[in-house]
């Protein structure tokens, strides 16, 4: 079992909880996803970041950039400037299943996302 968490995030996994085994949460919300749900929510992420971290030496100071990015069920989008970023996510998948959306501020976003690249202990 994994446990981390910080000023308004947190991330569980528990390998023993099927089908919902990675928890997922910011303030005041939290939510159980499955494995593919995680990976899915880990690869988009870990690309998001990627394209904000390459676009920011473009921007200047006081200037604020949203990224969006859809794969499969998810949408996300990254909010912010140079610095300081919030992380907003949300999963919609077909008729007759669960659906749910989230949110990370600018203090918990890129601390959730770092934690959640380490999520089953990849780098």
């Amino acid at each position: 079992m994994i446990q981390k968490e910080g000023e308004g995030w947190r991330l569980a996994w528990d390998g023993d909880r099927q089908p919902f085994s990675v928890l997922v949460g910011g303030d005041g919300w939290a939510v159980e996803l499955t494995a593919a749900e995680a990976e899915g929510l880990r690869q988009a992420v870990a690309d998001l970041v990627a394209q904000h971290g390459a676009l920011v030496d473009q921007l200047m100071a006081e200037e604020a950039i949203a990224l969006e990015l859809e794969r499969g069920p998810w949408w996300l989008e990254l909010e912010g400037d140079r610095s300081r970023w919030s992380l907003r996510m949300l999963y919609g998948p077909g008729p007759g299943q669960r659906g749910l959306e989230g949110h990370w501020g600018p203090a918990a976003a890129p601390a959730f996302s770092q934690a959640l690249q380490q999520l089953y202990g990849q780098p």
